[in-house]
C-alpha cells in the first residue's frame, strides 16, 4: 500500500512516547524475490508486550517477515498494522520500532557510550537528554564503567548489550531482534538469553524475535511461530508446540521426536486407532481426522517407559548413553527406530546393548500429526 501511515477506523493513535508494547498485525503478508516466494500469505498477530519467537530453518523467511514488519522490505501483497495502524511504505525511522540486526553494525571507532547515543544525537536531542537516556540504557543493560571503551575493547556478549542499549535507547514499543545471539559461546548465549527476557519482563515492550534455535525460543518465548518454506506453519506457547506439534516437519524441528507412521483406523472423542508396522497405536487427535488418512504418531523420547520382556511391542536395545539426568537408549522394534530417554535415580533399571526390553506409553501423551 502505497503513503505512509494509516489510521484505522476506530483505532486511535497514541503519542510517541507512549509505554508498554504495541500489538503488531500481520496481514496475509507475501513477498517474493523474483521467482522465489520468500513469505507466503503470512497472518500473525503478536500482542503488546509479548515474547514472541519466528522459529525455523535458514531460508524459511522468517527474517523477511521481520524485515517486512520493520520497514526494511515491503510486502508485495498484504500489510502491517502496528497497533492498529497500517504500516503501508511508512519508512522504519517513522515506525514504532527498532531493529538489532544478527551482524551487529556497531561503530568501531566510536566509544560505547557514542554508539548508543548515536540514533539520539540524529534526532537532534539536547546532549542533556542524550546523556541521561544513555546513563539509564548502560544501567538496564549493566554496562554502566564500560562507556569511555571502543568496540573492540569489549567481549562478545558486552558487544551484544551495547547493540540492545542502542536500539532501547529510542524507547521503542516494538523491538525486532534477528538472530541476535547466533555468534556467541553456548555459555553467553545462556546468558543473554536470561538477559533478554529480563530487559522484556522490565520494560514491557513487544520483543520479536528470530531463531534457528529451538532451544531458545523454547526458554525465553511467550509464543512461537514456526516457519518453513515462506509458511507459518503452527503458533503456540512453547509448551503447545512441543506437546502438540500439528505437522510432521514442526514436531522433526523442536526437539526430539518419535515418528511412527501409520493409517488412521479409528477415532474416538480424542484419540485416534492408528495402524503401524507395530501394530494398532492410540494417540490424542488434533481433530479432523479421518479413517484411512495417513499419518503420523509423535512420541517424545522422555514419554517412553521401559519394562523387562512381557506383553507389549518389544524392541531390542541397541545403544545406551548417560548423560547424567537422563539414560538414553537407541531402541530398534521391527523396522521402528526408536529413542527413548529416561531419568535416571538411584534404583533406575539400566538396559545393556542388546538387551529385550517392552516400550509403552500413555496415549494421550502422544499425538496424531499430518505431513502438512
Amino acid at each position: 500500500m502505497a503513503g505512509s501511515l494509516q489510521v484505522l477506523p476506530g483505532a486511535a493513535p497514541r503519542a510517541s512516547g507512549a509505554a508498554g508494547g504495541a500489538e503488531v498485525d500481520v496481514r496475509t503478508v507475501t513477498k517474493r524475490f523474483g521467482t522465489v516466494v520468500a513469505v507466503s500469505a503470512v497472518s500473525l498477530t503478536v500482542r503488546g508486550g509479548e515474547f514472541f519467537s519466528l522459529l525455523g530453518p535458514s531460508g524459511c523467511g522468517k527474517t523477511t517477515t521481520l524485515r517486512i514488519i520493520g520497514g526494511f522490505e515491503h510486502a508485495d501483497e498484504g500489510d502491517v498494522a502496528i497497533d492498529g495502524r497500517l504500516m503501508g511504505r511508512t519508512p522504519p525511522n517513522r515506525r514504532e520500532t527498532n531493529m538489532v540486526f544478527q551482524r551487529l553494525a556497531l561503530f568501531p571507532h566510536y566509544s560505547v557510550f557514542d554508539n548508543i547515543a548515536f540514533g539520539l544525537r540524529m534526532k537532534r536531542l539536547s546532549e542533556t537528554e542524550v546523556r541521561r537516556r544513555v546513563n539509564e540504557a548502560l544501567e538496564l543493560v549493566r554496562l554502566v564503567g564500560l562507556e569511555g571503551r571502543r568496540i573492540g575493547e569489549l567481549s562478545g556478549g558486552q558487544q551484544q548489550r551495547v547493540a540492545l542499549a542502542r536500539a532501547l535507547v529510542n524507547r521503542p514499543r516494538v523491538l525486532l531482534l534477528d538472530e541476535p545471539l547466533s555468534a556467541l559461546d553456548l555459555k553467553l548465549r545462556l546468558q543473554m538469553q536470561d538477559e533478554l527476557k529480563r530487559l522484556q519482563r522490565e520494560l514491557g515492550t513487544t520483543f520479536l524475535y528470530v531463531t534457528h534455535d529451538q532451544g531458545e525460543a523454547l526458554a525465553m518465548s511467550d509464543r512461537i511461530g514456526v516457519m518453513d518454506g515462506g509458511r507459518l506453519l503452527q503458533v503456540g506457547t512453547p509448551m503447545e508446540i512441543y506437546e502438540r506439534p500439528a505437522t510432521r516437519f514442526v514436531a522433526n524441528f523442536i526437539g526430539d521426536a518419535n515418528l511412527i507412521d501409520g493409517v488412521v483406523e479409528q477415532v474416538e472423542e480424542d484419540l485416534a486407532a492408528v495402524r503401524t508396522s507395530a501394530g494398532v497405536v492410540r494417540a490424542r487427535r488434533q481433530g479432523g481426522e479421518q479413517p484411512g488418512e495417513a499419518v503420523a504418531v509423535c512420541v517424545r523420547p522422555e514419554r517412553l517407559q521401559l519394562a523387562p520382556p512381557g506383553g507389549g511391542l518389544s524392541a531390542l536395545v541397541e545403544d545406551r548413553a548417560f548423560s547424567g539426568l537422563v539414560v538414553r537408549y537407541r531402541l530398534a522394534a521391527g523396522p521402528l527406530r526408536l529413542h527413548a530417554a529416561v531419568p535416571y535415580h538411584s534404583g533406575t533399571p539400566l538396559w545393556q546393548g542388546g538387551d529385550t526390553v517392552t516400550v509403552a506409553w500413555d496415549p494421550r501423551q502422544a499425538v496424531v500429526v499430518r505431513e502438512r
